[in-house]
């Protein structure tokens, strides 16, 4: 029965997602323990402070990379691989950053970076780029 497959298949990311929520349910409580205790030591220092003033920081996406790390892996990916399409770049640095390969926002958003990360490579002539099937940029070492 297909249908016991997708109950079953339901139910475990039910669980799942359950356990995710627990465990960021967790995340967030030691977080405000983690404030109260910074808000009272600036206290010590400063009776008069007002907290509210401090306006919270954003963090930055986890899919953040140093300068020049993306470069760097994509070169070693087509020195290895050989010539790659955009998508085949982005889908492969995603999974050695063990990012979700499955988030179609995070994929758009690789994908932008290493369009750009290719071209700038190839105005510097490390790489080229030639037709390949579907319209799709074909991305290889320069000279080779």
């Amino acid at each position: 029965m297909v249908t016991t497959h997708a109950i079953t298949a339901l139910r475990d990311k039910r669980g799942e997602l359950a356990g995710s929520i627990d465990a960021l349910q967790d995340q967030l409580r030691q977080a405000f323990i983690d404030m109260d205790h910074i808000d009272a030591t600036l206290r010590m220092f400063q009776p008069d402070i007002e907290l509210d003033e401090i306006k919270p920081k954003p963090l930055p996406p986890r899919h953040r990379a140093f300068k020049g790390q993306v470069t760097r892996a994509i070169l070693a990916m087509l020195r290895k691989e050989g010539p790659m399409d955009a998508k085949a770049i982005t889908l492969r640095l995603m999974a050695e950053r063990e990012l979700n390969v499955n988030d179609s926002g995070l994929q758009k958003a690789m994908h932008k970076r290493i369009g750009a990360a290719l071209r700038n490579l190839r105005e510097r002539t490390l790489v080229q780029s030639e037709q390949g099937k579907g319209g799709l940029l074909r991305w290889s070492i320069a000279g080779s």
